[in-house]
């Protein structure tokens, strides 16, 4: 088999199409397959456009490594390139005397990730947050927020620079590993088949990377590769309403998300959210009789916080690996010679912090590649 690109990236959110830049940029051809009509329509439109800084993870981990590094590589490709963004900082905040231990071991687990916080006396975090009531909390100055959706169309312009190709439309239907590299079938939406021969292999496919593993030929079960769609909703606080925040502000958080806690966005809206609820299938649906819950949870550090004050905005799906009761899966970025398919990287589970990780993700699979 003769392989008519070098690089078949399959999905172009901000993982795939941060990847297939990188490849490019190296002088890979690369061609990158998307199944809707346009980048970046699924999990990375639908994130709150965090910059995170790389508190929560185990150290070592490569949600933790790869959020630190990602981190600074982000805000200097948007400086550079004139991305919208801003670093905010958030505060974590304990709201009861017996969250303070909590709180400190976070703060610990942090630095040794290489993050740098400064703790807030009360008088000063009244004066950073005034409607936020807490008995301890710290700064996280490297928090910010970006524009997601210019990320992610800087990635695609630097890509198709370096001469990276986008099919759009085209949804992967058959894989097979072949002599030389991979054969691959594309349905587009018409339902026209075309066939697509690639030397290597780079699944960013977010919610449907175990089916393009599987697809590969990779048990998925096995393998530890089976998603958990996990829905979390926002609201917005109603322009109206008597509350300002200078950043972001996070409580606590719990075993499957960060809490519901506050985001702005860079036009300065203000969103809570979100929630966590594993689901069958993607589904983007906010129920809005969720208001008074939202209001119950954000009231234990905001006491003015009123159920009235939020309408449902938007939901999103997180691909997760940690199924309901697992508190930690990391990232999956895993060349597959070990299990006999020379030339596949697996990108998988690549929840948050996969928006700030994406330059370190990116640099890696290049790595595997020998790019």
């Amino acid at each position: 088999m003769k392989p008519e690109v070098d690089v078949l990236v399959v999905g172009a959110g901000i993982i795939g199409l941060a990847a297939g830049a990188a490849l490019a940029r190296r002088g890979r051809s690369v061609l990158v397959l998307e199944r809707h009509g346009a980048i970046a329509r699924e999990t990375t439109s639908r994130n709150s456009e965090v910059i995170h800084a790389g508190l929560y993870y185990p150290e070592g981990s490569l949600k933790a490594v790869c959020c630190v590094e990602g981190r600074e590589a982000l805000y200097t490709r948007c400086e550079a390139l004139r991305i919208p963004h801003r670093a905010l900082g958030k505060v974590v905040v304990a709201t009861a005397r017996e969250e303070i231990p909590r709180l400190e071991a976070l703060a610990v687990q942090a630095e040794r990730n290489g993050v740098t916080l400064r703790w807030l006396g009360a008088d000063e975090l009244r004066t950073r947050e005034p409607h936020v009531r807490a008995v301890a909390g710290f700064l996280s100055p490297r928090t910010g927020i970006v524009d997601a959706h210019a990320l992610a169309l800087s990635y695609a312009a630097e890509g198709e620079a370096h001469g990276m190709q986008l099919a759009l439309r085209s949804e992967l239907e058959t894989l097979e590993s072949a002599s030389g590299g991979w054969r691959a079938v594309a349905r587009s939406a018409d339902g026209e088949r075309s066939e697509i021969t690639a030397e290597t292999l780079v699944n960013a496919a977010g919610l449907a990377s175990d089916r393009v593993a599987a697809l590969a030929g990779i048990d998925v079960d096995a393998a530890g590769y089976r998603l958990y769609p996990c829905k979390g909703d926002y609201f917005s606080l109603a322009p109206g309403a008597p509350l300002r925040f200078s950043g972001l502000v996070y409580p606590l958080h719990g075993q499957v998300g960060l809490g519901v806690h506050v985001t702005l966005d860079l036009g300065g809206r203000v969103r809570f959210g979100p929630d966590t609820e594993y689901v069958d299938a993607p589904r983007y649906d906010v129920d809005p009789a969720k208001a008074l819950r939202f209001a119950e949870a954000a009231g234990r550090y905001l006491p003015d916080l009123r159920a009235e004050w939020l309408a449902p905005d938007y939901a999103g799906v997180r691909p997760k690996l940690a199924g309901p009761g697992v508190a930690f899966r990391d990232f999956v970025i895993a060349e597959e010679s070990a299990r006999g398919l020379p030339g596949l990287v697996n990108l998988i589970g690549i929840e948050s912090p996969g928006l700030t990780a994406a330059p370190a993700i990116a640099e890696r699979v290049a790595g595997l590649l020998g790019a």
